[in-house]
């Protein structure tokens, strides 16, 4: 019986003030580890009006500026006039930062494993950061191995922030939102529902100053400028139905953290998956990779990608579990909602045998502490803003397809 259904997804751009809160964490990070592999990062951040407040957990022997690295990152998103009520110059930068637990940083500099004495392994010496569950997702719907709706999404936000800052519609603010409706029919994309686009802008367009006006040129460019061309090279693009909100207030002048306080990791399914696939409930950014909320998740990413690019199955979710300062995992799980083409029980022992789900194994399997300063001081910032997942514009180890071969030959394909 077919099944026609519609699924929403959303995005935001840079300068939202969760985003910001986000790409300060992770710019605090990638200067740690870049100075100090074994930093140990839990970076939180807090902006309002006129106000920074940088607080959390660190322990590192990197010596770092941290209102420098706040203030360099915001003029970056592009908030540089303080007529906005919140600028890069004049903000107030607060920091209160304490020192990680001695009981958290026993658990994780020597695993339960090796203080135990149950294993001399080198991949046992750290354990996990952490209790919890990740999840990791891959389908068959986008190039990228995406969900087709986060995906758009993603791209209108990244297409909001190219028009601003290249000066092509120079009247937009930081601060903007998206959302997209895809019509799926027997679980596969058949159209484009609804757009939705919220984005800051100037009180006045020109000589325009009636808000009507305004509104109505900044739909017309942004159909333009934006829209259009991110379905340019794809096959599913809106129709004389699908439904276009512009700015569904009437009006989006006050932004950013003037309008709204913004928080770290305050944005988990725009991170991942877009709530197409389940979540454990974790945030990413300020965290260094012994911390396997984020560790973890790249990793059941990497697995995900692979399995469906190994054609094995064309949707797939992978679990994994783990216990503050163990380095085993304690629970894997995969799920491919009918689509394997071979029992899921040889899924599981095919990923056991070819990917180390150990902390230390995770990072040592993307170089994880050592991407930051590998890449001039500059990696876990640029994932903060628009996912962390099927980003082809950079160079992420999480996205590769490098074990589909060993996969295919393990199960004999």
């Amino acid at each position: 019986m077919s099944r026609k259904y519609l699924f929403t997804s959303e995005s935001v751009t840079e300068g939202h003030p969760d985003k910001i809160c986000d790409q300060i964490s992770d710019t605090i990070l990638d200067a740690l580890l870049s100075e100090d592999q074994y930093s140990r990062v839990a970076a939180e951040v807090v902006v309002n009006t006129g106000l920074v407040l940088i607080t959390g957990e660190i322990s590192s022997k990197a010596q770092v500026n941290y209102i420098d690295l706040a203030r360099k990152k915001i003029a970056e998103i592009g908030y540089t006039d303080a007529n906005n009520g919140f600028s890069a110059n004049s903000c107030s930068v607060l920091v209160a930062l304490d020192e990680q637990s001695a009981d958290i940083a026993q658990g994780v500099d020597k695993a339960q494993e090796q203080r135990e004495k149950l294993s001399d392994d080198e991949l046992d010496k750290i354990g996990a950061g952490d209790q919890g569950l990740m999840f990791g997702f891959a389908c068959d719907e986008t190039p990228e191995l995406m969900p087709l709706p986060i995906s758009l999404a993603h791209r209108m936000s990244r297409r909001l922030a190219a028009v601003r800052k290249s000066g092509e519609l120079p009247y937009l603010g930081p601060d903007g939102k998206t959302q997209v409706t895809v019509a799926y029919e027997d679980d596969r994309p058949v159209g484009i529902d609804t757009i939705l686009i919220s984005t800051q802008h100037a009180e006045t367009i020109g000589n325009i100053t009636d808000n009507d006006k305004i509104q109505a040129v900044l739909k017309e460019a942004i159909q333009e400028t934006v829209v259009n061309p991110v379905f340019h090279d794809l096959d599913i693009k809106p129709s004389n139905k699908t439904r276009f909100l512009l700015n569904p207030t009437g009006k989006f002048v006050i932004g950013g953290p003037q309008g709204d306080s913004g928080l770290t990791g305050r944005k988990i399914i725009i991170d991942t998956y877009g709530g197409y696939s389940r979540h454990g409930g974790g945030a990413f950014s300020g965290k260094d990779p012994t911390k396997v909320d984020r560790s973890a998740s790249y990793a059941c990413r990497y697995v995900a990608k692979n399995i469906v690019a190994a054609g094995l199955a064309s949707k797939c979710e992978v679990q994994v579990s783990y216990a503050i300062g163990v380095a085993q995992p304690v629970s894997i799980f995969i799920e491919t909602f009918g689509t394997a083409k071979v029992p899921e029980e040889k899924l599981l022992s095919a990923v056991k045998a070819h990917f180390d789900l150990r902390p230390a194994g995770i990072i040592q399997m993307f170089d994880l502490c050592s991407l930051p300063s590998q890449r001039g001081g500059r990696f876990y910032q640029d994932v903060a803003a628009y996912g962390h997942f099927g980003r082809n514009d950079l160079d992420l180890p999480w996205e590769k397809t490098d074990k589909v071969s060993a996969l295919k030959q393990e199960l004999g394909i």
